[in-house]
């Protein structure tokens, strides 16, 4: 009963975001980018005591908030199903991945390399202009995996093991990590504290990102293979997890040389012996996304009826 409202929010929540995806207008997470760019125009040094004083604020204030609404509604049930019904809506970013990348896949299907290169941005940091169509599937499917992750089944992780606090905290990291964890001149030094605690806290969600890839795949002993050998030569600790697996579900080999603006990195090849992407495979990585997080919906929250069962019997007994 302790977990009730949480578990019947989380899945109306869900299903907002299969729904509706990201309201184009006001959206929270918009609103607290905003809120933590004034914060950082406030304190930025280059120094990495100012940038952890700035994730300290900025993640503090939202986790805070989420326990004070959460204590508010603590004795009505139904408010607090809203509570984590429009906490979970929030956070998902899932629908909205799916619907962009599927958008881009259309345009390379249709032969407008030109209109796949001009959204590329809407969904990943990579310098669209000298990409071809091969490119441009690669990015797309690259981080679709990724953003599996950090949008959707990560987020559901720390619910679970948090509530809506768990929830919030998770996505004003993330969010944090997206604005100041990149390796520019300028947060080079500031953004270190953001971006070290974007790899802690989504450390449990990409390995469970990959284990739920290989169970909703077709081929699973070639996720599991490819996953187990491949995962870790990347150098994000948590990206190459859910890559790896999703370039073994879908048989082909991700990885490689990428640009971000002036940036250029060459990053390992993952399932080196697999096909390279193409654009139908857009599709079929939108539909694993879309398997992977109704898995991980079903995982997480049976954790937590579970945990809230387990608490609540050694309450009664003491």
């Amino acid at each position: 009963m302790r977990a009730a409202p949480y578990l019947v929010g989380a899945v109306a929540g869900y299903l907002a975001d299969a729904r509706f995806g990201d309201p184009r207008r006001g959206h929270p997470v918009a609103l607290f980018g905003a809120a933590a760019g004034r914060l950082e125009r406030r304190l930025w040094r280059d120094h990495r005591g100012a940038g952890a004083l700035h994730a300290a604020l900025a993640v503090g204030a939202v986790a805070g908030g989420a326990v004070l609404a959460g204590r508010a509604v603590r004795r009505s049930p139904l408010a607090g199903g809203a509570l984590a019904a429009g906490a979970v809506f929030t956070v998902l970013g899932g629908t909205s991945l799916t619907r962009e990348a599927a958008a881009i896949g259309r345009s390379l299907a249709d032969g407008d390399l030109s209109a796949a290169r001009e959204r590329l941005p809407h969904l990943c940091g990579r310098d669209p202009s000298g990409l071809d169509e091969a490119q441009v599937a690669r990015a797309v499917v690259e981080s679709v995996a990724e953003n599996t992750a950090d949008a959707v089944v990560n987020a559901l992780v720390w619910g679970g093991v948090a509530g809506v606090p768990g929830l919030l905290a998770f996505r004003a990291v993330n969010t944090l990590d997206a604005m100041v964890g990149h390796k520019s001149a300028r947060y080079r030094r500031f953004g270190w504290a953001s971006a070290r605690l974007d790899d802690v806290a989504g450390w449990p969600g990409a390995r469970l990102t990959a284990l739920l890839t290989v169970a909703a795949s077709g081929a699973p002993t070639r996720a599991w293979r490819v996953w187990r050998r491949d995962g870790s030569a990347h150098p994000s600790p948590n990206a190459g997890q859910a890559e790896a697996a999703f370039a073994g579900a879908l048989g082909v080999r991700l990885g490689g040389t990428l640009r971000y603006g002036e940036r250029v990195e060459h990053r390992p090849v993952l399932g080196a012996e697999l096909p390279p992407v193409g654009a139908a495979d857009i599709a079929r990585a939108c539909r694993l996304s879309r398997r992977v997080g109704a898995l991980a919906l079903a995982t997480t929250l049976t954790a937590r009826a579970l945990g809230g069962r387990a608490l609540g019997g050694r309450v009664r007994r003491g």
